[in-house]
């Protein structure tokens, strides 16, 4: 055989020993270790024996009781109702939004919040403040939109007044099956 082949000695690259000091650092890094890992083990112990930790302490975390208000708030985050109640809040303010005497004869109904619709529904109790109300529609939108954002309400529907419920039902000629008995 021919010495190419044959395994060479590898030359090792010289690792320094490790002097006082670096051995003082690994020392006390394990010593460490060892103390946290018997510090958890003791807590576990006493949490167990206590109930399994599930008690509040000092400090606030996510068990503790929360403000009316932020329960409120994160609910209606996390359902998606922001645009509803926040037109509901405006049907509430709607004397302060349009004004006082506006607000006596035009109230809001509904809202649609389709995203293609939003429109705001309003009744009015006569004629005279619905073509009011219709022609002070487009700023009532813009002021609607500064509000509760841009793009909240599209479309203001006016209602006129309603003439009142008939409680009789339709008119029929006594016997008659239907409309062209009534003529003969």
């Amino acid at each position: 055989m021919n010495g190419e082949n044959s395994p060479q000695p590898v030359d090792k690259p010289a690792v320094p020993e490790a002097s006082g000091v670096d051995l003082a650092r690994v020392a006390l890094r394990a010593a460490k270790e060892q103390a946290r890992a018997k510090g958890a083990a003791a807590q576990q112990k006493k949490q167990a024996r206590r109930g399994g930790g599930l008690r509040s302490g000092a400090r606030a975390d996510g068990r503790d009781p929360m403000a009316l208000g932020a329960a409120i708030n994160r609910l209606i985050t996390e359902r998606g109702w922001e645009t509803p109640a926040a037109v509901g809040g405006v049907m509430g303010r709607w004397p302060q939004i349009v004004g006082e005497d506006l607000a006596k004869h035009c109230v809001p109904v509904r809202f649609d919040e389709e995203p293609d619709a939003r429109v705001l529904t309003v009744q009015c109790d006569s004629t005279a403040w619905a073509t009011q109300l219709r022609l002070l529609a487009p700023r009532l939108v813009a002021r609607l939109n500064e509000d509760l954002g841009h793009g909240t309400v599209r479309l203001i529907k006016v209602l006129g007044p309603q003439g009142p419920r008939r409680g009789y039902g339709p008119l029929r000629a006594p016997g008659s099956v239907g409309p062209g008995d009534t003529y003969g």
